[in-house]
């Protein structure tokens, strides 16, 4: 007979209880539904965890991935936990502050680990660094319709919509947008002659800046940035802004934050868990303002173009661009010409363009003050070709192979965009896709001339009797200015 105090079981024909069954003290009670589920969840879990450590064949080696947050866990881990990490391991051993480590310094030490063809996870998605020039040449020279779209990451596609130039999805409305802006830049003077004088005039505001400062020193970055921005906003905008102007002195400083603020390894959990991308505090939140006010400047300035529009006479890319939109509404409703559309190719030329640029100048300023020898041997070359009387012209390259070999060299040596821009390939490569970072890591060996004739690229410079060499003949050599 059982006894009063405890439950009885169920008759056959009943369903079991909910409620949790007897046991004895200490142990969990679970009915066998909430067991089984339990013991599924970790077997799963298990699985998972060993799946994701196996290597899948034809995948470049690189460091196991953590379940669900790949390569970048450590990010997620407390302070204390954080600093046994190897990022922060090496960023001791280097005696540098593993708080205000860049993630291209994270994978160039992958990179000495692995070899320069290596690969690792963000989440679930398969990063491949290329880091060494005849990969990434056969990857994006001889294979650039395989490797040519963008990675579908959150982080990206929240902040471009998969619009633009830079970040767009490959495919044909990309192609005809690229090709539309090529052409119109073309007509305004991108890469020709006719943009010389407003090089030329914008410069000279330069000069007028810098000499403000006398003899004493100034950090020539907020200058150049200025200067390059104008000559950028001349193109889209038909203007120039001046170099007091406080809401675009805002906006640059905005847009050097934005891709400062864009290599923080905690972003990179946004395209692990997307909804990272509005929690209020952190990156997350300074990016998010940083975005809004960029996006209330430039619609601003669409907005005026729209309202200010000479269909005879248009005076800038913007305004090419809100004409032809017109024209697309007429003759096609499936048109990818809109507004929108507008409002990212601006972004990327106006942020992207501003900042490469700027930083290619500000490499060579710092190259030529660390080497005042090459630094005399130019000004020496420039007073020779150009002299005193007359602004410098793209004619004058041909004449100045010593310049040119140093600008080289400093675009070789340099670090312009630090992670590079991310491609993804648009087929299958084996038996995975997976996008890929062509890396501009500072370890990379010098090009020697065999690399630079099987690619196609013919430099010019100044061998040791003076005499300029062509590097497409099998002894010339080729001047590396700081190597």
């Amino acid at each position: 007979m059982a006894s009063p105090g405890l439950p009885q079981p169920p008759t056959e024909d009943a369903a079991w209880p909910l409620r949790l069954l007897h046991a004895p003290p200490g142990l969990l009670r679970l009915d066998p539904t909430g067991g089984a589920l339990l013991l599924l969840v970790l077997a799963a879990l298990l699985g998972w965890s060993w799946l994701w450590r196996l290597p899948e064949r034809g995948i470049p080696p690189g460091p196991a991935p953590w379940p669900v947050v790949g390569n970048f866990g450590f990010v997620l881990l407390p302070r204390f936990l954080r600093r046994k990490s190897w990022p922060y391991r090496r960023a001791r051993n280097g005696g540098m502050n593993a708080s205000g480590q860049g993630v291209q310094l994270l994978l160039a030490d992958l990179g000495r680990v692995y070899g320069n063809i290596f690969s690792f996870f963000i989440g679930h998605y398969l990063v491949v660094v290329l880091n060494d020039f005849h990969s990434v040449r056969k990857a994006l020279v001889q294979q650039a319709e395989v490797f040519s779209d963008r990675p579908r990451v959150p982080l990206t596609s929240i902040m471009t919509k998969g619009k633009g130039i830079v970040f767009a999805h490959y495919g044909p409305v990309w192609r005809q947008q690229r090709k539309f802006s090529h052409s119109t830049l073309r007509h305004f003077g991108l890469g020709k002659l006719s943009l010389e004088p407003k090089i030329i005039e914008e410069f000279r505001y330069v000069k007028e800046e810098m000499q403000k400062h006398g003899d004493a020193p100034f950090n020539p970055f907020p200058i150049v940035n200025n200067a390059v921005s104008n000559i950028i906003c001349s193109l889209c905008f038909g203007r120039r802004f001046d170099y007091t102007n406080s809401e675009f002195k805002q906006m640059l400083n905005f847009m050097s934050r934005a891709l400062e603020v864009c290599l923080n390894t905690q972003l990179l959990l946004v395209n692990i868990c997307s909804w990272l991308y509005y929690l209020p505090f952190g990156p997350f939140k300074e990016l998010r303002q940083i975005e809004k006010d960029l996006t209330i400047f430039l619609k601003k300035i669409i907005k005026d173009h729209r309202e200010s529009l000479d269909v005879e006479n248009p005076q800038d890319f913007i305004d090419m661009y809100l004409l032809h939109v017109e024209e697309e509404k007429k003759n096609n409703s499936n048109s990818g010409f809109d507004e929108d559309y507008l409002f990212y190719i601006i972004g990327d030329l106006f942020i992207a363009g501003t900042d490469t640029t700027t930083n290619s100048l500000l490499w060579c300023l710092l190259y030529m003050s660390m080497h005042p020898n090459i630094q005399e041997k130019i000004h020496e070359e420039i007073a020779r070709v150009i002299g005193a009387d007359r602004a410098p012209s793209l004619t004058d390259k041909a004449q100045m192979p010593y310049t040119e070999a140093t600008i080289m060299e400093v675009q070789r040596l340099s670090t312009v965009v630090p992670l590079s821009i991310p491609h993804m390939t648009s087929e299958k490569t084996g038996k995975s896709r997976a996008f890929l970072l062509g890396m501009p890591l500072r370890g990379t060996q010098p090009l020697h001339p065999e690399d630079l004739r099987e690619a196609g690229v013919y430099g010019r410079a100044a061998g040791k009797d003076g005499v300029v060499p062509d590097v497409r003949e099998p002894d010339a050599e080729f001047h590396v200015c700081f190597a």
